[in-house]
């Protein structure tokens, strides 16, 4: 007997395996890695446990910090060259631990700490310094508020942000060659018109296709059933 071909089941993806792959993206994409971190990660095999490694950068930093080590000069360059060398080698991990969760606010509040540190030794204006943080700050929000929305950053936002650690050997490097305060500058008002440009056109185009599935919804309502069935015979056709 000669029977109808039967298409190929979908299969049903693991809900398990969905959380935990959803539950990874989401810490990695909070972690705001950029292009030094991407280029290595696959480099250094299977990489240190992000929790411990990132804490002990954030104790390094308060080490220094408390201790008077970060005069001006080459030593400026130290602490973000500690945190890059600690938490770098952590990216590959899948984050899927008990306390991964942790390793995000960890990984932001030693970066800001490293960045305020460093400014402030090398006598940069704590203005400036607030504003970079804010920038940052806010770049982060948006992201954690995005993915719980399931509206997920292009990646090309992270790589255009240069990544925390990118951003600290800069400015390590600026504060270390005595010219903090242009690179500051400068890089703050890159990363400002960066993610707030950014930020506020992916949300108008959010509200903008919205609005039209709002528009198209309530214009099916107000159809009567016989446009309705027309519309429907007319969809029945060209299919």
């Amino acid at each position: 007997m000669i029977t109808q071909p039967q298409a190929a089941a979908t299969p049903t993806p693991d809900p398990d395996e969905e959380r935990r792959r959803i539950q990874t993206a989401r810490l990695l994409a909070y972690r705001d890695d950029g292009l030094l971190v991407h280029a290595v990660a696959g480099k250094i095999g299977k990489g240190l446990p992000p929790v411990p490694a990132t804490l002990a950068a954030l104790l390094v930093v308060i080490a220094l910090g408390v201790a008077g080590l970060l005069k001006p000069g080459p030593m400026l360059f130290v602490a973000p060259l500690v945190v890059v060398l600690l938490v770098l080698p952590t990216a590959p991990r899948d984050h899927l631990g008990r306390f991964d969760w942790l390793t995000p606010p960890l990984l932001r509040g030693t970066e800001f700490l490293t960045v305020i540190l460093v400014g402030l030794a090398a006598d940069a204006p704590k203005w400036l310094l607030f504003v970079l943080v804010y920038v940052v700050g806010y770049h982060t929000y948006d992201t954690v508020y995005r993915t719980r929305q399931s509206i997920w950053p292009p990646a090309w936002v992270f790589h255009a942000g240069l990544g925390w650690e990118v951003r600290l050997l800069i400015i390590g490097a600026g504060a270390a060659l005595n010219i903090l305060l242009p690179v500051l500058a400068v890089l703050t008002a890159y990363l400002f018109v960066l993610f707030a440009v950014e930020s506020v056109t992916s949300w108008v185009r959010l509200d903008k296709a919205s609005a039209q599935a709002g528009a198209d919804a309530e214009q099916d309502l107000e159809a009567s059933p016989e446009e309705a069935q027309e519309a429907a015979t007319g969809e029945a056709d060209k299919g």
